[in-house]
């Protein structure tokens, strides 16, 4: 081929790929769906709600993505019925904050095997004089490490989440308790939080305020959340909520003693953790500092006695 033809190519994908994002913008014409018509008025309670309300993303991928599924598809049901764990993966979902459902996080995870399988052929490729059982471990090697991977990000985000919550429990219920203390109910303390505060925790507290709006509980949606976060300092503080409502105990005393009780689990954690890195900070001082300082220290007394002699 010569190089006008490539440039043919070139110009000829280019405009294909900008007509395809200008024709993805059209809006359709069609009766929209019950779903659709719906969900203007369930999206402060619905993900999926707030999923479909959102604009289409220009572009040639959502085609793209109708060109792959028939493959796609299949290599997604058969990590979920390898892999199992939906339990976990929700609740390491719902800890992460995320709004992936399991279904797109088992397309993520076929995806990473994809790309775990081109690095594993491409490292085959490259040291083809291994022989076929080594191209095949490379192989395999390369799509295990890209579900192990992305479950790796899924349980980072998690734990960082959920430092994050606990950092900002005891400020929250503080803040509570000093709402209660001026005559608030707790469903106003609980919407003034969610309202002024800006953290993880305001969040969650304003989903628990959407959830009781639709006739749930107040008692049962904070059981939801400690279920769902699995954090042992918010399900501790909402099992104490929960009985004081049930007891008729002042919430606000509750909720202090709460705070205190997680700054000191706080302050515990962190005692912990500079141990660890105490005994961490051993292998470089003992391999690194050590040795360089003895070789300062001996080199010139070595040197001097070779110049006198």
């Amino acid at each position: 081929m010569t190089d006008s033809s490539w440039w043919a190519i070139i110009t000829g994908t280019t405009l294909g790929l900008g007509l395809w994002s200008l024709a993805s913008l059209i809006p359709k014409l069609a009766q929209p769906r019950f779903a659709r018509r719906i969900a203007p008025y369930l999206q402060d309670v619905s993900q999926g709600a707030r999923d479909m309300l959102q604009p289409p993303s220009p572009g040639p991928a959502p085609a793209l993505a109708l060109l792959v599924r028939p493959v796609f598809d299949p290599l997604r049901r058969a990590l979920g019925a390898l892999l199992g764990n939906v339990e976990v993966i929700e609740r390491r979902l719902r800890q992460a904050g995320s709004g992936t459902t399991i279904e797109a996080y088992r397309g993520q995870q076929a995806l990473a095997v994809i790309v775990g399988l081109a690095a594993g052929s491409l490292g085959a490729a490259v040291a083809g004089a291994a022989g076929p059982a080594a191209q095949v471990v490379l192989v395999a090697t390369g799509a295990i490490a890209g579900v192990l991977t992305r479950d790796a990000l899924l349980q980072r985000a998690a734990k960082r989440r959920l430092a994050r919550l606990t950092e900002e429990l005891p400020v929250v219920l503080e803040f509570l308790a000093l709402s209660l203390s001026a005559g608030e109910g707790i469903l106003d303390a609980l919407r003034r939080v969610a309202r002024a505060g800006s953290g993880e925790l305001a969040a969650e507290f304003s989903g628990v305020l959407a959830t009781a709006a639709t006739g749930i509980p107040l008692s049962e949606a904070l059981t939801r959340l400690a279920h769902d976060l699995d954090l042992p300092p918010l399900t501790r503080c909402a099992e104490q909520v929960i009985a004081a409502l049930d007891r008729g105990t002042p919430l606000g005393e509750v909720l202090r003693a709460q705070a205190q009780d997680a700054r000191d689990d706080a302050r515990r954690q962190l005692l912990e953790s500079a141990g660890r890195k105490e005994i961490a900070m051993l292998f470089p001082l003992v391999f690194g500092v050590l040795p360089v300082t003895i070789a300062f220290a001996v080199f010139p007394g070595i040197f001097v006695l070779q110049i006198g002699l």
